[in-house]
């Protein structure tokens, strides 16, 4: 199921990064740039209040929602981002070099995730799975019983 998880996030890169500033949600649209394992990775200006958010409380949540399925991811931002990735990010992203002189004006996070949420409506019962990948557990968001036609 984690495997599906990734996969979904592959074929539906955009969606919602909420991070906090001064004990406030704030949520933008953005694109996961490119996926390892069970790590995502971004880019954005470092002018922007993304920037300076992430700095201050790294937390954050991604939330992908297509067709009555979301995946959401949680966790911790990394800055540590090496070149070839950049550069990877940079030149395989057709939005970056419209918006963006060069692969160095950019910023790179990557968010290693530690939770992970598959929500699918479609069936009946619905599916709902949290993971913790810091622990290996699994549970079920709720049960099937709850539902009746």
């Amino acid at each position: 199921m984690i495997q599906q998880a990734i996969d979904f996030l592959r074929e539906h890169p955009e969606g919602v990064l909420a991070t906090v500033s001064d004990n406030r949600p704030q949520t933008r649209v953005f694109q996961v740039m490119k996926i390892e394992g069970t790590t995502l990775y971004f880019a954005t200006a470092p002018q922007k209040a993304i920037w300076q958010q992430l700095q201050a409380n790294p937390a954050v949540e991604f939330l992908v929602l297509h067709n009555r399925v979301s995946v959401r991811c949680s966790g911790t931002v990394s800055f540590d981002v090496d070149y070839d990735t950049k550069r990877w990010i940079y030149d395989h992203n057709p939005v970056l070099p419209r918006l963006y002189s060069s692969y160095d004006t950019l910023v790179y996070f990557r968010l290693p995730i530690a939770r992970l949420e598959y929500f699918d409506l479609r069936p009946m019962p619905p599916i709902n799975k949290h993971f913790d990948l810091t622990t290996g557990t699994t549970a079920d968001g709720f049960r099937g019983e709850q539902f009746s036609n």
